[in-house]
């Protein structure tokens, strides 16, 4: 019998394997893509996370505030707390009638003494709506950030040790009041969201760099730095944490401030 050559026998095995080891390729070489856009994941877990779910907790304040140099700078430190309720018949913020005693009396005596140390009148001064809405659900804030930001990469990353995607999207400078862009003559700012695997936002920060010059002579120069940290609770995405960190100096004066917000949830 004449000897077969390789090339000459079926391929009635060799096809299968061929075939079943392309498909493998072209699965491996598909899987980063089908989580590849984490624009559209992020968008996609904002939009189930409605808020929903009724919530109640505790928010604290912590502030800290410096102006000036040396043995001339003036410090402020602030701490107070309130409580929110979110649910059906909209945001409520709860002023515990401690909480109230301390902001009369610490009033009264701002009035008696304008160098008075008053904490709870101080932090509660930098607490507003535009506040304190994220921290009870931060699924609207972080949507007009997405309409407003430029998006521009996108790249594995961890966050608290945990394996995570970081989106970064840069601020245009049309987000400063048309009033202050005239003076700013260089501006920067970036804000970074870390996302879990389904597009879940775990965290984000901003850094922002703005200089400038005003009245020909008077050059400026502040830097901000913001940090939050999400968690889930039912359909709600709550801020657990912020903290905006923000320097500036110009005109031979400097100053410093910082504000940390801390939410409770409970139950």
């Amino acid at each position: 019998m004449p000897h077969r050559h390789f090339a000459d026998r079926p391929m009635t095995r060799t096809r299968p394997t061929l075939v079943r080891s392309l498909t493998l390729v072209a699965a491996l070489a598909a899987a980063p893509l089908a989580h590849a856009d984490g624009l559209a994941d992020l968008k996609a877990a904002l939009a189930r996370l409605q808020a929903q779910t009724p919530l109640k907790a505790t928010l604290e304040i912590h502030t800290t505030e410096r102006q000036g140099d040396g043995a001339d700078a003036i410090e402020k430190l602030g701490q107070a707390s309130v409580g929110l309720e979110d649910g059906a018949r909209g945001l409520q913020v709860l002023y515990a009638k401690d909480t109230l005693a301390r902001m009369d009396a610490e009033s009264r005596q701002l009035a008696r003494d304008p160098k008075a140390k008053t904490p709870t009148v101080w932090a509660l001064g930098k607490l507003d709506s535009g506040d304190i809405v994220p921290m009870a659900s931060a699924t609207a804030s972080l949507l007009r950030g997405l309409d407003e930001n430029v998006f521009k990469a996108e790249k594995p990353d961890t966050w608290n040790g945990r394996p995570a995607r970081l989106l970064t999207f840069s601020v245009p400078i049309e987000k400063l009041p048309e009033q202050q862009r005239k003076y700013v003559k260089e501006f920067d700012a970036v804000v970074s969201i870390w996302i879990g695997a389904d597009g879940t936002p775990l965290a984000s920060a901003t850094h922002t760099t703005v200089r400038g010059r005003a009245f020909v002579v008077v050059s400026f120069e502040a830097v901000s730095e913001d940090s939050h940290t999400y968690a889930v609770a039912g359909d709600r995405l709550v801020t657990l944490r912020s903290e905006e960190h923000t320097s500036s100096k110009g005109a031979g004066e400097s100053g410093e401030e910082r504000v940390v917000k801390t939410l409770q949830p409970q139950g």
